[in-house]
């Protein structure tokens, strides 16, 4: 890795983007452990402190490093991006930037962007009548928990499908890529037309451990990766450095790299039409655990290892040497610098927050309610049989089923807003009938032997479970339809994902 990486980018900006970054770091320590004297306007004293302590701090400054640099590629592109976070459980990273560009005080005014607006934000975290301290559905902007590991890639593909406008950036934890889901999703490429579909970046982000114990992938070489995610057809791009302007410079260069490649490839698929599956780009980002923390705590590592995964200052509120650590880490930051007196931040990142719309927050893709186009159903009655007499008719209820839902598609064709997504099961689960006017998709070859198989079918096939209920819920809170058929003895390899899903639902409908 050069010192100096090149990019277009100045470094005036690059160290406005350190200094906001910066400021998520803060807002982040702040959410884990302040409970009071939010910007450190007298030494830190214990009742300052949360008398318990919740919360994941390790996986905060890449979640943070990574938000702050999409931003700046939305103000330099005005790219529509969707962030979805894999390691739920940094919602102070995500919290902390939303606070930062505006929206959480658009939805939440209680929190205003001011030093009580502060406050209420670190006071509210991870405690009762205030938020969980996972990325629930009370984040604005996400449409992923991630309380349950291994979906995160299977929904931004769902985001994806139909979304030709949308950029959906995915963070990967590499604990979360041990799970079988995730190993499963990334063949979802060979299912993303870039002709009519938004595309998906992962960022598969390396801090080397889990809560105890170090990560399989942490622990893989570099040129093992790019063999693994070369062969998944992925074109990979490294990141990695303990550096901060070092590994600013190097991301924000990727990041134009991957924007680029993105829309040269969807450019060529809607000028010419999709002639090859394409490689997209995928980021491999290798950065320290709990980044910025603290780098011991009562002479063991910390920062870098698993002991930073959570609080890695457990005993602050009654270890006098734990409290100081806390002290000198928070001011670390400069948290007058990057805050006024009346805890506004700083004007100058202005620069670096996307106008309207364009905040990640606020991405109408992550409100699917507001998006929801009805669909147009048959009259189910036309599908009845007419049995004049017991047992005086042969005929089968589900190719009956198959026949409705032909005409759903017929009927929303034009909305671009239905799909089924089935593990290669439409034809045994009598749906056959759907065929007739849609195919399978797939962007990989297609032989004459093969049976309603092309690149612009909008019946998703492929041998998982998980893909499908993971692609079907992304699908559909962003705004679209779609239905899972599933064998009685398979369903139960998701019953846990439903659940999962059923929560934010619940959760949702609680939201004003």
């Amino acid at each position: 890795m050069n010192d100096f990486p090149e990019t277009s980018i100045t470094p005036q900006r690059l160290a406005l983007l350190n200094r906001y970054f910066e400021a998520a770091n803060y807002l982040a320590v702040g959410q884990v452990f302040l409970q009071s004297n939010p910007l450190l306007q007298e030494p830190l004293k214990p009742e300052h402190i949360k008398p318990r302590l919740l919360g994941h701090w390790g996986t905060d400054p890449g979640l943070s490093l990574i938000y702050v640099h999409l931003n700046r590629l939305i103000c330099d592109t005005g790219a529509s991006i969707l962030y979805v976070t894999g390691p739920g459980h940094g919602a102070p990273a995500i919290l902390a930037n939303l606070w930062l560009e505006g929206t959480y005080s658009e939805y939440y005014p209680e929190v205003a962007r001011d030093a009580n607006g502060m406050l209420a934000l670190f006071r509210r975290f991870s405690t009762p009548g205030g938020v969980p301290s996972h990325v629930s559905a009370q984040t604005p902007g996400s449409i992923h928990e991630g309380g349950e590991l291994g979906y995160s890639l299977l929904h931004a593909f769902g985001a994806a499908f139909d979304n030709p406008d949308l950029i959906v950036a995915c963070v990967v934890g590499d604990g979360e890529a041990e799970t079988g889901p995730a190993a499963g999703a990334w063949k979802s490429t060979s299912f993303l037309n870039p002709r009519r579909d938004g595309a998906v970046l992962p960022i598969l982000h390396l801090n080397g451990y889990k809560i105890s114990g170090p990560t399989v992938q942490g622990r893989t070489s570099d040129a093992d990766l790019l063999k693994l995610y070369e062969g998944h057809g992925y074109e990979v791009h490294l990141v990695s450095g303990d550096q901060p302007a070092v590994v600013h410079a190097e991301l924000a260069a990727t990041l134009d790299t991957c924007y680029a490649r993105i829309r040269q490839i969807q450019i060529q698929a809607r000028e010419h039409g999709v002639t090859t599956l394409p490689r997209w780009p995928l980021i491999i980002l290798r950065t320290p655990k709990g980044w910025t923390g603290p780098r011991e705590v009562g002479g063991l590592p910390v920062e870098g290892t698993f002991r930073a995964h959570q609080v890695p200052l457990p005993l602050a509120r009654t270890d006098s040497t734990q409290l100081k650590q806390l002290e000198d880490w928070l001011r670390s930051y400069r948290p007058q610098a990057l805050f006024g007196a009346g805890g506004v931040p700083d004007p100058d990142f202005a620069d670096l927050i996307p106008a309207g719309e364009r905040r990640m927050g606020v991405n109408p893709c992550a409100n699917g309610g507001a998006r929801l186009v009805d669909l147009e159903l048959p009259d189910f009655s036309n599908y009845a049989f007419d049995v004049p007499a017991p047992g005086s008719v042969r005929a089968e209820a589900t190719r009956r089923l198959g026949e409705y839902l032909r005409d759903v598609f017929r009927l929303n064709a034009d909305e671009h807003n239905f799909r089924l997504f089935c593990p290669d099961e439409t034809n045994s689960n009598r749906l056959g009938a759907v065929f007739d006017v849609t195919n399978r998709c797939s962007m990989r070859s297609v032989t004459p032997a093969d049976d309603h198989l092309s690149a612009d079918g909008r019946v998703m096939e492929v041998l998982s479970e998980h893909c499908c209920e993971g692609w079907l819920e992304g699908y559909l809170l962003t705004g679209r339809h779609g239905i899972f058929p599933c064998y009685e003895a398979f369903a139960t390899i998701v019953d846990s994902m439903m659940n999962q899903h059923a929560k934010w639902l619940k959760t949702s409908r609680e939201i004003k």
